[in-house]
């Protein structure tokens, strides 16, 4: 039997240099699973695994897509099974890691099959979007899938649009398409999660934002400002960045919001990770008790 170890952890947990060193002690390359890290225009802003990272240990998925490319978690679930196939003649073992939840579950539950959304709807409700605003988009799926307007985030244009889109393509409620079927995988998978006291974790994400503006976020933003209305740039970072360039906000204020931002997002991760049973938690400073647990679950 094959084995897939999934690492998962808040951003800002440590879960980089852990991997490496998990992946270096068998041998095996890692698989990314952080859904702004495959985008190559965005190393600092995404804290994407250094040149000397990349160098020490095989990844996938790193760097691997450009900004202006449509790309999905169900995408991401059929080019990682692909890859799997490929890898699991060589290993026995193989990393997956990131703190992306959806593309996660894609990979270890399944997504359901829903539609690929074709150019045209996608540019048509992009367009919608920045003619007419979220409320009005809001209002449409509250008629069109009121059951879905019910649960999803009503604050994420993303998961708004994206919904609208089925609905306007298939003329079916997007909750029609949602199973939630889990699906069988032909692999083991064992799910460490690495954890850290929340006060340590927000200072943590507190100091990373600040390194990342020494790397030079600023300048990363700057040069990407032109297509700030991309999908792939609606990410904690580059929006509060963005605001700065306008001159909507002061540089202390855009800094000070995107460390506010990414502790609100890791608090969403954490959330989301307590909802899985079949993960088992240790500190990242534990390597030799995560092996040790890593071992005796392989099979």
């Amino acid at each position: 039997m094959k084995n897939l170890v999934v690492i998962v952890g808040p951003t800002g947990v440590g879960k980089t240099e852990l991997c490496l060193q998990i992946a270096e002690h068998y041998d095996t390359p890692i698989i990314n699973a952080d859904s702004r890290q495959i985008f190559a225009e965005l190393p600092i802003g995404t804290a994407a695994p250094t040149p000397e990272q990349l160098q020490r240990v095989k990844h996938y998925f790193v760097g691997s897509h450009h900004i202006n490319d449509y790309y999905s978690a169900a995408m991401y679930e059929s080019d990682v099974l692909s890859l799997l196939e490929k890898l699991f003649f060589i290993h026995d073992v193989v990393l997956l890691s990131g703190g992306s939840m959806m593309y996660i579950d894609a990979v270890c539950k399944g997504i359901d099959d829903i539609p690929t959304v074709d150019k045209a709807t996608r540019e048509l409700y992009k367009q919608r979007l920045n003619t007419e605003g979220l409320p009005i988009l809001l209002e449409d799926l509250k008629r069109l899938d009121p059951e879905h307007y019910n649960i999803v985030d009503k604050q994420n244009p993303r998961r708004v649009v994206h919904a609208l889109e089925i609905c306007y393509m298939t003329g079916k409620t997007y909750t029609s398409f949602r199973t939630n079927t889990i699906k069988k995988r032909p692999f083991n998978i064992i799910k460490i999660g690495l954890s850290r006291p929340r006060e340590e974790l927000y200072e943590r994400i507190n100091q990373r934002v600040l390194h990342m503006m020494e790397l030079g976020l600023e300048a990363e933003a700057r040069q990407l400002y032109p297509m700030k209305g991309l999908n792939s740039l609606n990410t904690v970072g580059y929006k509060e960045m963005f605001k700065y360039i306008e001159g909507a906000i002061p540089r202390e204020e855009a800094i000070r919001q995107i460390q506010s931002n990414t502790r609100q997002y890791m608090r969403k991760q954490l959330t989301w990770f307590k909802k899985d049973e079949t993960i088992q938690w240790f500190s990242p400073n534990n390597i030799e008790d995560i092996l040790n647990c890593i071992d005796k679950n392989i099979l």
